[in-house]
């Protein structure tokens, strides 16, 4: 959907010079995986290490958006479809502005992760699938929210009474059940380096 009588404003400050003010290209980092496998952990973890690195970079968290932007929805398919839109958008404001972003949300369905590519343009976003057993997730479960899951008190809760389609071909696949998260990191480190992103 557009707002009508709606133009596009042209900045004269453009993406490649704030990337070059920044010393790095922007980038989204979206982690995807069930509830507890350590995708926030692991997405405020990759932002430290770039923090002391110089970098500019700012970290969506699931629970966090739901506060403010997303507060007015649910836990349905529907309403997680409209979160992740909206954060796509969101992160492409982010991109525009040269930080690199870091999306940390369980987005359990292959159509909508394949809708934010499109949003966000593919070349953009590094999808990160933090593959944990969900036994582990639920050993983690610090909120308690899977216990309230199994007893239906909580519905819709991905995992127990809703999917989880595990991606096909991540960027990178990284075994967050068992792997130390130090490891976890430099494995993304190394791949921003690779790509450019970050040149030190």
């Amino acid at each position: 959907m557009h707002s009508p009588h709606v133009i596009r404003q042209r900045a004269a400050v453009s993406r490649p010079r704030r990337e070059t003010l920044n010393g790095h290209m922007s980038i989204n980092l979206w982690f995807t995986g069930l509830s507890g496998s350590g995708k926030s952990t692991l997405a405020h973890a990759v932002e430290e290490r770039l923090h002391l690195m110089g970098c500019r970079t700012y970290v969506f968290d699931g629970d966090n958006v739901r506060h403010g932007l997303c507060g007015d929805l649910g836990f349905s398919l529907e309403d997680r479809s409209e979160n992740m839109r909206r954060i796509a958008e969101m992160v492409n404001l982010f991109l525009d502005s040269g930080v690199i972003s870091l999306t940390a949300f369980i987005s359990p369905l292959k159509a909508d992760r394949e809708r934010v590519k499109e949003i966000i343009g593919a070349e953009n976003l590094i999808e990160v699938y933090c593959n944990c057993p969900l036994e582990i997730c639920e050993e983690r479960d610090v909120k308690g929210l899977y216990k309230k899951a199994r007893t239906g008190e909580i519905k819709n809760y991905t995992g127990i009474s809703s999917p989880y389609e595990v991606p096909e071909n991540p960027d990178i696949e990284l075994d967050t059940g068992t792997r130390p998260l130090r490891d976890c990191v430099n494995d993304i480190i190394a791949e921003l380096r690779e790509r450019g992103i970050i040149l030190h």
